[in-house]
């Protein structure tokens, strides 16, 4: 896909990494609208606190995305689609399409079907997950075939945490988490920075490196393709 589109792009209000990134990975000139949903507790997403972010990511989008304005929506919070399920994941992204009018992807589908893609059926994760979050993680990717070999997180504590990890912090537990014993690497959340250092990762373990964002870019340009050519 080399032609520029048009994304909405429905990140947490706290994301600051995904807009520049996945425009990074898209065809050049693409327009990225970036939504920032509320989070109503001010904290890390819970089951518990998951209904109201639905509700308010479904009603942004309802205000924000048209086929008038847009050519697709990314839904781009992958803990939301960990904490719900495959088959929570996959409703949400039906009601997206529902309200918007639009074909929708959502990060943690999206990782599930680039590392299906990519051959990996063994891999190793990095995220910056607090435990609880981490195991829906891997029953989420067990579900699509894909099995965790090892995991290494950051486990922060707060938003703050979360936002302040760098992509040398990535780099560095990526590299001592990854190994040639495994298909893939794959780093969760689109939060944390990896534009700067999958490709670097790949050529040193020989092996396919994959983030959220990655996953994301790459799904979408995989719908427009098959888009274009129905």
């Amino acid at each position: 896909m080399t032609k520029p589109l048009r994304v909405g792009l429905m990140v947490p209000e706290s994301n600051t990494t995904m807009e520049g990134e996945l425009a990074a990975w898209m065809p050049p000139g693409t327009q990225i609208t970036r939504v920032g949903i509320p989070r109503t507790s001010g904290g890390l997403l819970t089951k518990a606190t998951m209904p109201a972010y639905r509700d308010a990511a479904l009603a942004l989008a309802a205000q924000h995305f048209s086929p008038a304005t847009h050519d697709i929506v990314a839904y781009g919070c992958t803990a939301a689609g960990f904490i719900s399920g495959p088959a929570g994941d996959a409703e949400l992204a039906e009601d997206l399409a529902r309200a918007t009018g639009l074909p929708v992807v959502t990060t943690a589908g999206a990782m599930v079907k680039a590392l299906q893609d990519a051959g990996a059926r063994r891999i190793a994760v990095v995220t910056p997950y607090q435990d609880g979050v981490n195991e829906q993680l891997t029953e989420f990717l067990a579900d699509g075939g894909v099995a965790v070999d090892r995991l290494a997180s950051f486990r922060a504590s707060d938003l703050a945490a979360l936002c302040a990890i760098t992509s040398d912090q990535v780099l560095d537990l990526a590299e001592r988490t990854m190994g040639t014993d495994v298909d893939a690497l794959f780093i969760g959340c689109s939060q944390l920075p990896t534009h700067a250092v999958l490709e670097g990762l790949s050529q040193r373990f020989g092996k396919p490196a994959l983030s959220s964002i990655s996953a994301t870019a790459w799904l979408a340009r995989q719908v427009m393709e098959q888009r274009a050519a129905a």
